[in-house]
């Protein structure tokens, strides 16, 4: 499961969130164009699924109270499964029905970026303005390297199964009174100092919505394709890496399972003489451990070295 929080996928998130919210709607102005008579994806929140854009870019653009011209307005969290877990989600759901779940999964993960905050006041979904978009496909940009190799256009559609949501989310809480940035890192010198400016632990996040779609839809995770795996391989120690890789060797029926289904759409990389999927180790890249007791839960010892820091920062 990838999930990453950015400022916008039109790079402002300064301004009006209409720049935004009119990107999100290409797929309904090509559907428009192919199938007039075909229904618009709608947008949900909070058990709502058929709210209108202009109900988005209003809500979003009124809850800034306080909020200075160069203060950050909203963000934008990408919430995209993995093949292997779209696959899972269509044996068990099928098409429009895996649809419906993952609607109600971004509810539960934001949920979870809701209590990240450790805000009094702020304990779920219902606290935030937000509002989700299921998309179906992906496009390339000049960023992808096939762009660059001329393999393919600026602006194609990309292969494979591309299901996703995206979620806009408001800097300010339902009430328009409390501040909540995830790009907030702040820890303070006490807790009482924590507790006044606000914090988000990403590696949290990130570990906490992995949890959640395991448990909600009996998804068994290998070893390798855990954010644990992912998160030890690049931060953990020559020692800890060693044990992972020990603990990764002592479950053949991960290499057999995957030796069974050679077709399978994955994409793998090697490190260490294992196999691990790329996208869990650029989510490790994205969010490394960031405190004590996350890298406890994760079951990862922090190195501490003269004169550098630990804390890496994702960039948003």
């Amino acid at each position: 499961m990838y999930i990453n929080i950015t400022a916008s996928e039109t790079g402002n998130n300064k301004g009006s969130s209409g720049e935004l919210v009119h990107y999100l709607e290409k797929e309904n102005r090509q559907a428009a164009k192919q199938q007039p008579e075909k229904e618009s994806e709608r947008w949900f929140s909070n058990g709502r699924t058929d709210i209108q854009p202009h109900e988005v870019r209003a809500a979003i653009d009124k809850n800034v109270a306080k909020l200075l011209r160069v203060d950050a307005k909203f963000f934008l969290v990408n919430i995209s499964p993995s093949q292997k877990e779209l696959r899972h989600l269509m044996e068990n759901y099928g098409d429009a029905g895996r649809e419906e779940q993952l609607k109600r999964y971004a509810e539960k993960i934001m949920d979870e970026y809701a209590r990240n905050f450790k805000r009094p006041g702020i304990s779920g979904s219902k606290d935030l303005v937000w509002f989700g978009k299921l998309e179906h496909y992906r496009y390339y940009s000049y960023k992808d390297k096939e762009v660059r190799q001329g393999k393919k256009q600026n602006g194609a559609r990309k292969e494979g199964d591309q299901l996703h949501i995206q979620v806009i989310v408001s800097r300010k809480d339902a009430t328009n009174k409390i501040k909540l940035s995830p790009q907030n890192k702040s820890r303070g010198s006490n807790e009482e100092h924590s507790k006044k400016v606000g914090q988000f632990d990403r590696v949290a996040f990130k570990a906490s919505g992995e949890h959640i779609f395991d448990q909600t839809f009996a998804f068994e995770r290998g070893l390798s394709e855990s954010f644990r795996y992912a998160n030890g391989i690049k931060n953990g120690t020559a020692e800890e890496r060693q044990n992972l890789n020990n603990e990764q060797a002592a479950k053949p029926s991960e290499s057999k399972q995957a030796n069974m289904n050679p077709t399978a759409p994955t994409t793998q990389a090697t490190v260490q003489n294992h196999t691990i999927s790329t996208k869990d180790v650029l989510e490790a890249l994205l969010m490394p451990t960031r405190d004590e007791a996350t890298a406890s839960l994760l079951g990862i010892k922090r190195r501490k070295r003269k004169g550098h820091s630990n804390d890496q920062e994702m960039s948003l």
